[in-house]
């Protein structure tokens, strides 16, 4: 009896002794979840920076924003591009980004205006050039030669790169006849309502010719040729950038606007074919 009970007392030690492991099994587990949601909740909220970028700068913005994010933990950065009469569209109509770029003094000066956005300053240049279906290069050679091209696309006149598109053509009566920019306007098929749109309709074959930024033609780089339009008609686009003033994180725009404006932003933008500006 003695041998039996010691064997059953054995046996009862022993599921004491289990139960002690997973209790303090449980315990440590509990442990660790307690401390996995006190590190959640130490952990700063996620932040999003939202910039509003016209078309153009697309890529160099891509590239800055990257770096952005690497040099600040815990933010994302947001990029809506579009035409910059859009975008400011959107501003007026209550959208509240932390930033606005926009490829001309005209749509940031009418948000100054409005007192919607707080002391842009230029930050990049431009050069519109003229682009044709590579097919056409034989064809088209120089500027004087566009009337020659069947389909023409250009920007919509409130689109900055329409608006230069203007100018350039106003320029061109003095110069390669008074008849040329109605012989151009003849040709143009569409008016887009930014300048990637005018990028790709050269690009995928729906237009024989087009006026877009150096940086939009380097962005196609060996789907389009690029022909330069002569300096005595060409026009210099001027980009200003400004944090808006009811952003919502006022710190991240003047902090990434400090970025787009140092020499690592004026890299980015000289990469993606952005030109130097002349001083004020």
């Amino acid at each position: 009896m003695a041998s039996a009970y010691a064997r059953g007392a054995g046996g009862v030690t022993t599921r004491f002794k289990m139960a002690a492991v997973l209790t303090r099994g449980v315990c440590a587990f509990l442990l660790v979840l307690v401390g996995l949601g006190t590190t959640a909740a130490a952990e700063p909220p996620r932040r999003e920076l939202v910039v509003f970028e016209a078309s153009s700068l697309k890529e160099a913005f891509a590239r800055l924003a990257r770096r952005f994010e690497a040099e600040n933990a815990g933010v994302g950065v947001v990029t809506n591009a579009a035409g910059s009469q859009e975008l400011r569209a959107q501003i007026e109509h209550g959208a509240a980004p932390d930033v606005f770029a926009a490829a001309d003094r005209k749509h940031m000066d009418a948000l100054v205006a409005q007192d919607l956005v707080l002391s842009p300053a230029r930050f990049a240049c431009n050069e519109p050039v003229l682009i044709v279906r590579a097919g056409l290069a034989p064809t088209i050679k120089s500027f004087a030669d566009l009337p020659r091209a069947e389909r023409i696309v250009v920007g919509a006149p409130e689109v900055p790169i329409g608006s230069y598109t203007l100018q350039i053509l106003g320029k061109s009566a003095g110069k390669l006849g008074a008849d040329f920019p109605k012989r151009v306007e003849a040709r143009i098929v569409s008016r887009e309502p930014n300048v990637r749109q005018v990028l790709a309709k050269v690009v995928l074959g729906e237009a024989d010719a087009a006026i877009v930024y150096r940086s939009d033609a380097r962005a196609a780089r060996g789907e389009v040729t690029v022909v330069e339009i002569p300096p005595a008609l060409n026009v210099t686009a001027e980009y200003p950038i400004a944090a808006l003033k009811a952003a919502p994180h006022p710190d991240l725009a003047r902090r990434f606007i400090e970025l787009v404006r140092s020499p690592a932003g004026a890299s980015a933008l000289h990469e993606a074919g952005f030109v130097p500006c002349a001083r004020p």
